[in-house]
């Protein structure tokens, strides 16, 4: 399986997504130029918390989608 998306557009719809999420739970430093600063250990926090709140969101669009098509 390839890991290129289908559409290019997706890419950055996802990382405008990610940082959106990010602003939402005030987590402002480490996106962004200033990614250099953190270290690895905050960097997976970061990662995970914000990839988490991500997912979620994501699965709660798609529900929304199924709701909307019946």
């Amino acid at each position: 399986m390839s890991k290129n998306p289908i559409d290019p557009n997706a890419v950055k719809a996802l990382n405008q997504m990610k940082y959106e999420i990010a602003n939402e739970l005030g987590i402002t430093h480490g996106f962004g130029e200033n990614k250099g600063t953190l270290s690895a250990g905050q960097n997976v926090f970061f990662g995970g918390y914000v990839g988490g709140h991500m997912t979620k969101k994501l699965v709660e669009i798609a529900e929304k989608q199924l709701i909307n098509k019946k």
